[in-house]
């Protein structure tokens, strides 16, 4: 059996390290050249969401809608609870990621948007424009596989003073990069109440539908939820110039891989201690 389970790992590091490879090759960097965590660049000690439950928000701040409309983030209270998500559109990486979880967990809900809650965005580049917001309703209502919730569906851009306000209520830290012309900053979406209170923090970028279903019923009866682990996952950073991810994402993906290994090799052993249980007479199994 063992011998069969050293082929097998043997297979596995055949089978995953083309991939280490080739994510190299697709321009991230080789181990020795990441920064450790005590040179982890300077612009990430400003990122971090501060969970701020029962914090309200500032409802008379103001954006433009997606068709260019000036409205107040108020607009979209009162009466129902609200999902909101502070990205913005160009991201070229967490923010597509945060957005597409959001949008999984609520098309698999039996609630609907524009009726049962909202859906608000809000860009936090103060450069974006209307006509880059319209485009991304268009895809995410699309996704979402419910046409006629479009009026349930919010992305606004707005001004740094404005989109401050918002970000300082819901915690949310971020900051950008001249550089590289990125922002660093956290995933994360967030439940409100219809009185515009801050009520539930979902960290990441895949949200469980049945903790999404729950915060929601309890924000439509105004209950406030409980401050989520800290697991935060930072976006930072893509340089389009050297094709090089930076240091939290790769780390990330690099998790991410040891821990697919495990489980694989994990799953050969118990098969092959279950075959080996199999082949035994049953008259040597006592």
């Amino acid at each position: 059996m063992y011998g069969r389970f050293a082929a097998a790992v043997v297979v596995a590091i055949a089978v995953f390290t083309p991939a280490v490879a080739h994510a190299q090759g697709m321009g991230m960097p080789a181990p020795p050249e990441i920064n450790p965590v005590s040179r982890k660049p300077a612009i990430l000690d400003k990122v971090g969401i501060d969970q701020k439950i029962g914090q309200q928000l500032p409802l008379d701040a103001v954006f433009r809608d997606e068709s260019g409309r000036a409205v107040k983030l108020g607009d979209y209270f009162g009466a129902r609870p609200v999902v909101m998500a502070l990205a913005y559109y160009e991201c070229p990486m967490l923010c597509t990621q945060v957005l597409n979880g959001m949008t999984g967990a609520l098309k698999t809900l039996s609630f609907d948007a524009g009726n049962d809650f909202d859906v608000v965005v809000i860009s936090i580049n103060p450069r974006e424009k209307p006509a880059l917001a319209a485009q991304k309703k268009s895809a995410y209502v699309e996704l979402y596989g419910r046409p006629q919730t479009a009026a349930g569906w919010h992305f606004l851009t707005g001004t740094e003073p404005s989109i401050a306000r918002v970000a300082d209520a819901i915690g949310f830290r971020y900051a950008y990069d001249d550089q590289i012309g990125q922002y660093a900053h956290g995933a994360a979406i967030y439940v409100a109440t219809a009185r515009g209170v801050i009520a539930r923090y979902f960290l990441g970028v895949e949200f469980p539908p049945s903790h999404l279903r729950y915060a929601l019923v309890e924000a439509s009866n105004n209950k406030l939820g409980t401050v989520a682990d800290q697991v935060l996952l930072l976006c930072f950073h893509y340089d389009p110039a050297t094709g090089k991810y930076g240091v939290a994402i790769l780390r990330a993906v690099r998790i991410g891989g040891v821990l697919t290994v495990a489980a694989f090799l994990t799953f050969l052993l118990v098969s092959l201690r279950r075959e080996r249980r199999l082949e035994t007479p049953i008259a040597h199994r006592t």
